[in-house]
């Protein structure tokens, strides 16, 4: 199977962690605004307003959404010179939504006029990990429709959830403080507002398209392994979910960022790549001329770079990515392979390497061969 085209796109509203920073609800003290810092992104752009006040009406709404979606796919199909009729498969991913149900590809299906009787399907809830998980299903429609096209919208807008969840704090406690606190249910209640804000500092909004089909020029996808669940406990090291609130038709919103996050997502794409490679790791390591990392923060693209010692300029697109974007949840790997396509020379056989994980927890492995 081979990615013939691949776009990505942005909101039009960018914002500096200096102007976020300045604009937060309360007074960041020094150690907190030092973690922000330490995050490694410079700059994002946003969907939903980073003024703290997203109205009820403006969160509802899919029309942000959709419309930052549907960009990415034509410019996609203008490049390959294809139009909607062409498209037999259409993959929507994307973890943010004001709809549950249905899903966003049956909103993206009209929207791009696409044919209604195409086969969609929405991969929701795999974060990080969904663009390799995305491939695969492609890569699986290609072996019994060899002659078909697969359409790939790759949504990394978070900014409806962490937008929201900063919305009227009023203080935010340094970590040492909070470990330092006795009262289990308030030191969980700071965590959580520490939590909310790196979040919000840390993620970025974009979007993704791909085209995918065994003809024509392009990458070739190898092989693609998933892992998930070593231990049952890995499921809550990161999460985004609904409770319940004390009045009718009311829930709130409630995430998780544990601090093992880091260690997991060695250890998860270490077993991945593992299974990748098999007995022939050693060699196929060396032709890896770039890797494509998930930009889960600089901590944690230093400790994937000092774990399988990878040269900086092997992954200097991912480190840009983040600090130019932000984390883009599933869409990140679609912008470190644009720029590493777009930044690069490559010859017949060099390899590209992916590697992701995130909530779940899971992670994969892939390979692409020019």
């Amino acid at each position: 199977m081979q990615i013939s085209q691949l776009y990505t796109v942005v909101p039009e509203r960018a914002y500096s962690t200096d102007e976020l920073m300045e604009a937060f609800p309360c007074q960041i003290a020094e150690g907190v605004e030092q973690n922000i810092l330490n995050l490694g992104v410079s700059k994002r752009n946003l969907l939903y307003a980073a003024d703290y006040s997203v109205r009820p009406e403006e969160a509802s709404n899919t029309n942000g959404l959709a419309d930052l979606c549907v960009k990415p796919c034509f410019q996609a199909m203008q490049r390959d010179d294809l139009s909607m009729a062409d498209i037999d498969y259409f993959i929507a991913t994307y973890d943010a939504s004001p709809f549950l149900c249905p899903g966003l590809s049956s909103l993206l299906v009209r929207k791009l006029g696409l044919k209604p009787s195409v086969k969609h399907v929405n991969i929701q809830g795999m974060a990080c990990a969904a663009f390799p998980t995305a491939l695969e299903l492609a890569q699986d429609h290609l072996a019994t429709h060899p002659e078909d096209h697969v359409l790939l919208c790759i949504s990394g807008v978070n900014s409806y959830w962490f937008s929201n969840q900063v919305q009227g704090i009023e203080d935010v406690m340094e970590i040492k403080r909070i470990g330092l606190l006795k009262d289990e249910s308030k030191r969980q209640r700071e965590l959580r507002k520490w939590i909310a804000t790196m979040e919000f500092f840390l993620f970025g909004d974009g979007v993704a398209s791909v085209i995918a089909a065994n003809k024509g020029d392009g990458l070739s996808v190898d092989k693609i392994v998933n892992v998930t669940n070593l231990r049952m406990q890995d499921y809550f090291a990161g999460y985004a979910r609904l409770v319940p609130l004390t009045e009718p038709f009311k829930f709130g919103f409630h995430s998780h960022l544990d601090r093992d996050v880091p260690k997991l997502g060695v250890e998860y794409t270490s077993v991945a790549f593992e299974k990748l490679l098999g007995k022939k790791k050693g060699s196929k390591i060396d032709a890896i001329k770039k890797w494509a990392i998930h930009t889960g923060s600089k901590r944690i693209l230093d400790d994937m770079a000092e774990h399988y010692r990878i040269a900086f300029e092997k992954l200097e697109e991912s480190y840009k990515v983040l600090t130019e974007y932000g984390n883009l949840a599933g869409a990140s790997l679609s912008f470190i392979l644009e720029k590493i396509i777009l930044k690069n020379k490559f010859s017949k056989g060099d390899l590209i390497s992916m590697l992701d994980f995130g909530w779940g927890f899971s992670a994969s492995a892939c390979l692409l061969e020019f």
